[in-house]
């Protein structure tokens, strides 16, 4: 009766089961965790869709009920919040799944400026076969993910594609490195390891979502062996500033394959 007389004794009734996952007096609205379709009307079976909040990324389960989004924890974006922002890497931590990147920040930056860089070594935007030549190894790579590891390394995870080169070695030398490392480059997932001081001087200029033509050397850094366990960082090929590290063009695949044929002869 008091329903009644509430709602200008018009109506008094209250809906009960209500359907497609709606809720409320008159089934009006959608029920917690599903978020109003504004194309269909309340009593479509479509009208409520399901949230489906990212069970890591989101904060909670419950969005929006009228734009969908869902609670992102710190660092994370999307309407599911499924992705990392812009700013932030992906990290192994269900609490914090997404954090900052290290800001790559020059030793002695705020002394000499930019100016203390100098001029990269290598002429990284020009390849002929004299550098193809003198460079131990030749790979075509797709940097897909980036990691500050400590203070003097970052470490690119990519996807290398293509080798064209691999270094000569003899394989009963019992040293490490000197040639043994870049005979273990293959296809597939690898890391490239750049000190933090040669990429905040863009030497090499490093992206990600972006692939490459990279040559380098096996002594790099004074560290023997491209591919290496030790000097704070982990297995991986290392690139410096003597290393060439082109972004790749598609044009450039019959130019290595000719490379490859002209390189037996390399001196």
């Amino acid at each position: 009766m008091e329903l009644f007389k509430l709602s200008g004794r018009e109506s008094g009734g209250v809906c009960l089961k209500c359907r497609h996952f709606t809720a409320g007096r008159h089934c009006h609205y959608c029920r917690e965790g599903y978020f109003r379709d504004p194309t269909k009307p309340i009593s479509h079976r479509k009208a409520c869709k399901a949230c489906e909040c990212h069970p890591i990324g989101a904060s909670g389960r419950t969005c929006n009920q009228t734009t969908g989004q869902c609670p992102c924890k710190d660092g994370v974006t999307g309407t599911t919040c499924n992705r990392c922002a812009k700013g932030y890497q992906q990290s192994r931590s269900h609490i914090a799944p997404c954090i900052k990147i290290p800001r790559v920040v020059s030793p002695i930056a705020g002394m000499a400026g930019a100016d203390s860089c100098g001029k990269c070594r290598s002429a990284t935007r020009r390849l002929n076969l004299k550098k193809y030549c003198r460079r131990d190894y030749a790979v075509l790579a797709k940097v897909t993910h980036r990691e500050g590891i400590g203070d003097e390394w970052v470490r690119f995870t990519m996807s290398v594609q293509a080798v064209y080169k691999r270094a000569r070695s003899n394989s009963n030398s019992a040293t490490p490195g000197g040639g043994e490392s870049s005979r273990l480059i293959k296809r597939g997932s690898a890391s490239l390891w750049v000190r933090v001081r040669d990429l905040a001087c863009k030497c090499p200029k490093v992206k990600t979502n972006k692939s490459y033509l990279i040559l380098g050397k096996e002594e790099v850094g004074g560290v023997t062996g491209g591919i290496n366990v030790g000097a704070g960082r982990g297995p991986g090929l290392e690139v410096d500033r003597r290393s060439i590290v082109i972004e790749w063009r598609d044009e450039w695949h019959r130019r290595m394959r000719r490379f490859q044929r002209r390189g037996r002869k390399c001196k």
